[in-house]
């Protein structure tokens, strides 16, 4: 079986990133995001970017990074409220969005990894993400079109994986990522365990070596994206 272990982000992405390219990033809010991934690329250069994620990180973490050094061109994300960066790009029309509901978008990486050029739901109808989009009546009810995603890149982040590329991730940050795991032509994963062959049990394996072609294992900062303190009674 040929090597998919990587040393680091930046030798596990050399070689596959190029101008204009669309790269899908697992992840939500700041949970699970590969951040060495996306600290490479930023520190790579490469430019036009298509962004694919849940969100825009927050400024100066996550896909943030990107952002503030404007290597992204568009985003295609659900969710973008913590990133004033993010905001000031689309409002000055620096940056082009495409708004994608946020269950649409999970089954639109889905649908991509698993060769299906489309589907329809009743997700957004009436509303503005429905605008250019081909409509469907099933059973009297109203659908649209939505298309699968297929990126040239996909970047995730799991728990642990092994030297095959099995993953498994913990609890909730596997949110986007066995979706994004499967919807890019070359998918790296960032690992927080590097673990030998057998040590994972088969049943419990999310997202299988197929879908991964290079590995690492990464360091990883575990911040709060929003602290809620509960103000401190007087004495």
């Amino acid at each position: 079986m040929a090597n998919k272990v990587y040393s680091n982000a930046a030798e596990a992405l050399e070689g596959l990133l190029f101008d204009g390219m669309t790269i899908v990033a697992g992840g939500f809010g700041l949970c699970g995001i590969p951040e060495n991934c996306i600290a490479a690329i930023r520190d790579s250069g490469v430019k036009g970017l298509t962004i694919v994620s849940n969100n825009a990180g927050v400024d100066g973490f996550g896909l943030g990074l990107l952002l503030e050094s404007r290597q992204v061109v568009k985003m295609i994300a659900s969710y973008v409220g913590e990133n004033r960066e993010f905001e000031r790009q689309y409002l000055s029309g620096e940056l082009e969005l495409e708004f994608c509901p946020q269950g649409t978008l999970a089954e639109r990486m889905r649908a991509g990894g698993a060769g299906i050029p489309g589907f329809y739901t009743k997700t957004g109808v009436g509303t503005l993400v429905a605008d250019g989009k081909e409509h469907k009546a099933f059973d009297g009810e109203t659908y649209i079109l939505e298309r699968g995603i297929r990126a040239d890149l996909a970047i995730v982040k799991a728990w642990r994986g092994d030297p095959y590329g099995n993953l498994v991730f913990r609890k909730t940050a596997r949110n986007f990522n066995p979706m994004a795991a499967t919807a890019g032509r070359v998918t790296v994963a960032e690992v927080e365990q590097l673990v030998e062959p057998g040590e994972l049990d088969p049943d419990c394996i999310h997202t299988p070596s197929v879908y991964v072609q290079r590995l690492f294992a990464g360091t990883h900062e575990k911040r709060i994206e929003q602290r809620t303190v509960r103000r401190r009674e007087a004495a």
